[in-house]
């Protein structure tokens, strides 16, 4: 089973330029609100592979990482990875 989830995510350009992830569609269709960014670095997806930009999101209460590579594709590790 893949761990790597493609997902579309709704985004957002901050006055200083800041790209900010505001919500995610999951691959059942569920749309997920982001309540806050925590953090934003270079990183990679041990669970699923690939590199990018790590942002670690509050959804829900808990704390999730959202990638954004460096092919303009954003991804989640499956739940369970």
């Amino acid at each position: 089973m893949d761990n790597k989830v493609y997902v579309d995510v709704t985004a957002e350009f901050s006055k200083d330029g800041d790209l900010v992830p505001k919500s995610f569609r999951w691959e059942d269709g569920q749309v997920y609100e982001i309540e806050r960014v925590k953090d934003v670095r270079r990183a990679a997806s041990l669970k699923a592979g690939g590199v990018g930009m790590r942002y670690t999101c509050v959804i829900g209460g808990q704390e999730k990482h959202l990638f954004y590579e460096d092919n303009n594709m954003w991804f989640m590790e499956r739940a369970g990875a």
